[in-house]
């Protein structure tokens, strides 16, 4: 896997706060959702960069009157990126693509075994003695040099994870993260299909669980040297 597939997130939001002219812009809880959704939905880093600029392109082609409030969402470029992946998409069917290759990981093999030691610890402290011990126990000696595999297994255990604290979530705690999403995506509902909207809701959810349960995200996106 190559340094900037791990880097997605902070590409994307390098990007769009390039694209919008104000880098100290802050992504809401939304937009994190949202970049959730498209790296777990396979859109490409490419398709994504692609997408905003586009979207930002055709906002300052209209007239001054009609930009008289800034982009404040990622959800503004959420129809131009789906157009771009399609894009790609078309343009990808019927070739043979050679095989990529290997690049350097841009994280220690320390940096891995701190990450899944550190959050062993927190989900222990949490009462989920299982999935700590599955954490600790990964052969990291094999599995850092397959890189796709651990994350397939990290993803796994996030997903157990995730449907305990479903199970266990109060009615109103998940009435409040519905409500929550609902007011932010007003704006850029109609810019989404069902099935986009389905997707973002579930990973904007899985954040609010985690985050109020104050426990950590398992995947190697998140690891920070």
């Amino acid at each position: 896997m190559a340094q900037s597939y791990f880097n997605y997130f902070t590409e994307i939001e390098e990007h769009f706060q390039r694209a919008r002219g104000t880098s100290l812009f802050l992504l809401s809880p939304i937009d994190w959702a949202l970049i959730e959704a498209w790296k777990n939905g396979g859109i490409p880093l490419e398709a994504v960069l692609r997408g905003i600029d586009q979207a930002f392109e055709k906002w300052r082609a209209r007239p001054a009157r009609a930009r008289s409030q800034m982009v404040n969402s990622l959800a503004f470029c959420t129809q131009a990126i789906a157009k771009e992946a399609q894009a790609m998409a078309d343009a990808a069917n019927g070739v043979v693509l050679s095989k990529p290759t290997q690049t350097a990981a841009p994280f220690t093999l320390d940096d891995v075994k701190k990450f899944l030691l550190g959050n062993a610890g927190t989900l222990r402290k949490a009462g989920m003695e299982d999935i700590a011990t599955s954490l600790e126990t990964l052969d990291l000696a094999v599995l850092y040099g397959d890189l796709e595999q651990l994350e397939q297994r990290l993803a796994a255990l996030e997903e157990k994870m995730i449907a305990r604290l479903r199970a266990t979530a109060s009615d109103e705690a998940l009435f409040e993260a519905r409500r929550s999403l609902d007011q932010d995506l007003k704006p850029y509902r109609s810019k989404m299909n069902a099935e986009q909207l389905a997707m973002l809701e579930k990973q904007f959810l899985e954040r609010k669980l985690l985050q109020t349960s104050a426990l950590p995200r398992l995947s190697l996106f998140y690891l920070q040297p």
